[in-house]
C-alpha cells in the first residue's frame, strides 16, 4: 500500500460502499488484463467491494499450470495421480442434496481419478453420480509442492494468517470436478472474499450484489438451493423473487482469476473438466462485513432458543457454544483473531522504527514487508474500530473476560500508542 492509498483511507471509520446498482442490469465485470498495483486494486476493488477477473498471464508461471494440464488443455491424470495417489481427499454429491448442500464422503484420491476417467468415458454420465472433489486442502497436505503462488492482490488474508498462525486449519482449496459438477447457491464463509483460478477447463458464474439474496428467499425464510430451478417463479414459494435482479453471468476461461467479494451470494458449474484453486480471505476492507454477519448468527441462535432464555442461568453461553458449532467460531475466538493479526502488525510497525525485521513471525515477514507499513497501520485502525465496536455490544460484554486471549481496553490502547509512535517517527507520513 502507498501513502496515498493511506491517506485516503487511514481516517475512515465506516468503509464506504457506493451502491451496487451498477451491476443490477449488467453482465460485464472489469478484465484485467495489464499490469495493476496493489493500491488502485485496493481501490478499485477491496474497498467498493467490486468484482473483477484477471486474465491468464497472472497464472501462467505456476507450476500447476504446467503439470496438471495436458498438451491438450484436459486434466493430465497420470501426473496428478503420480504425486497424489492414495491420498484421502473430500468428495461431494452434485446429484444428491443434503439440507441446502451436497453430501460429502473421503475417499482416496485414486478412486476419484477413476471415476473421473470412467465418467469422461460414458458420456460425462455415472451411476455413482456427479462426484466432485472439492474443499481439499493440497497446499496443507503437501506444503512443499508450491505448484502456485498467492498474487499480491490477494496476499493481505488475515483469515489464513490467523489459522496459519494457530496451526490448526485453512481456507485454501483445490477443486477438480467433471464437466456438470456444480456448487449450489451460497456465500462464502464468515462473508470473506474469496478468489479462484481456473488451472484448467472452464466455470460460470452466476453472482448476486449483496441484498439481493433477500428478494430470493422463500416463505420460511431460507435461500433457494439451485437459483435457476422453475420453483423461483412460483410466488406461492418465493414471495419476491421477480424483484431481484438478474445474476451477473460470467464465463471463467482456463488460468483467469475470478475475485468474488465479501457476501456476493454464488452459484457456480463447470462447463468442462475443470480443476481451479480457491482461496477464502479477509482483511481490514471487510472484517466489519464478518462482524455484522456473526452479530446476525448470533441473533439466529437466540432466537432458535430464545423459550430456553429464562431456564438456564448460562443461556448466553450456550448460544456461544451454539454459534461455535455451526457457524466455526463464536466472539471468544473472534476476540482471539483480533488480537493475534493486531500483535503481528504491532510488531511490524515496531520493526520499522527500531529496524530489526526478527521481532515478528518469520512465516508473516515476506507477505507483511511486501504491504508495507501503511498497510499494517490501517489493519491496526481497522482492527481498533471493531474493537470498539465489541466493546459496546451487549452480548460481549456478557462474556467472561477473565477467560479471553484478548483483554479488549488493553488491546486497543496498545494499538493507540503504536500507531501515535509510529507516527511521531514518521514512519507513516515520510515523502
Amino acid at each position: 500500500m502507498d501513502r496515498d492509498a493511506y491517506r485516503n483511507c487511514c481516517s475512515l471509520v465506516k468503509i464506504p460502499r457506493p451502491s451496487y446498482e451498477q451491476f443490477w442490469s449488467s453482465h460485464f465485470v472489469d478484465y484485467i488484463d495489464k499490469d495493476l498495483s496493489y493500491s488502485k486494486f485496493f481501490k478499485q476493488y477491496l474497498l467498493p467491494n467490486h468484482p473483477c477477473m484477471f486474465s491468464r498471464r497472472f497464472t501462467e508461471d505456476w507450476k500447476c499450470r504446467k503439470q496438471w494440464v495436458s498438451e491438450e488443455g484436459k486434466p493430465n491424470f497420470q501426473k496428478l495421480l503420480q504425486e497424489f495417489d492414495e491420498t484421502p481427499v473430500p468428495v461431494a454429491n452434485c446429484n444428491a442434496k443434503e439440507y441446502n448442500a451436497n453430501p460429502k464422503q473421503v475417499m482416496p484420491f485414486k478412486e476419484f481419478i477413476h471415476y473421473w476417467k470412467e465418467y469422461i468415458k460414458n458420456g460425462h454420465s455415472s451411476p455413482k453420480g456427479c462426484l466432485y472433489l472439492k474443499d481439499w486442502h493440497m497446499a496443507r497436505d503437501y506444503p512443499e509442492h508450491n505448484v502456485y503462488s498467492t498474487p499480491v492482490f490477494f496476499s493481505s488474508d488475515w483469515l489464513n494468517e490467523y489459522w496459519d498462525t494457530l496451526e490448526v486449519d485453512d481456507y485454501r482449496f483445490v477443486y477438480m470436478g467433471p464437466k456438470g459438477s456444480w456448487t449450489p447457491f451460497h456465500a462464502d464463509v464468515f462473508r470473506s472474499y474469496s478468489w479462484s483460478a481456473n488451472i484448467c477447463g472452464r466455470k460460470k458464474w452466476l453472482l448476486y450484489p449483496p441484498g439481493q439474496e433477500e428478494f430470493l428467499r422463500d416463505t420460511h425464510g431460507n435461500l433457494p438451493y439451485d437459483v435457476t430451478s422453475a420453483e423461483l417463479r412460483d410466488r406461492s414459494l418465493f414471495p419476491r423473487s421477480e424483484e431481484a435482479c438478474q445474476p451477473l453471468e460470467i464465463i471463467q476461461e482456463a488460468g483467469e482469476i475470478i475475485f468474488v467479494p465479501s457476501g456476493w451470494h454464488h452459484q457456480v458449474y463447470n462447463l468442462e473438466d475443470t480443476i481451479s484453486i480457491n482461496h477464502n480471505w479477509l482483511n481490514g476492507c471487510n472484517v466489519d462485513i464478518m462482524w455484522q454477519f456473526l452479530q446476525s448468527e448470533l441473533s439466529s441462535v437466540q432466537k432458535e432458543i430464545d423459550e430456553w432464555r429464562n431456564t438456564m442461568d448460562s443461556w448466553h453461553q450456550h448460544c456461544q457454544v451454539i454459534m461455535k458449532a455451526c457457524s466455526g467460531i463464536n466472539y471468544a475466538e473472534f476476540a482471539s483473531f483480533l488480537k493475534i493479526l493486531a500483535e503481528h502488525r504491532m510488531s511490524v510497525l515496531n520493526a520499522c522504527s527500531s529496524g530489526n525485521s526478527s521481532d515478528y513471525p518469520r512465516h508473516l515477514s515476506e507477505t507483511l514487508t511486501t504491504l508495507g507499513p501503511y498497510h499494517a497501520a490501517f489493519d491496526l485502525q481497522r482492527v481498533a474500530h471493531i474493537i470498539e465496536c465489541l466493546l459496546c455490544n451487549e452480548d460481549f460484554k456478557r462474556l467472561d473476560h477473565s477467560t479471553l486471549t484478548l483483554q479488549p481496553e488493553t488491546m486497543l490502547q496498545q494499538i493507540r500508542d503504536t500507531i501515535q509512535s509510529t507516527r511521531g517517527q514518521h514512519l507513516l507520513y515520510q515523502e
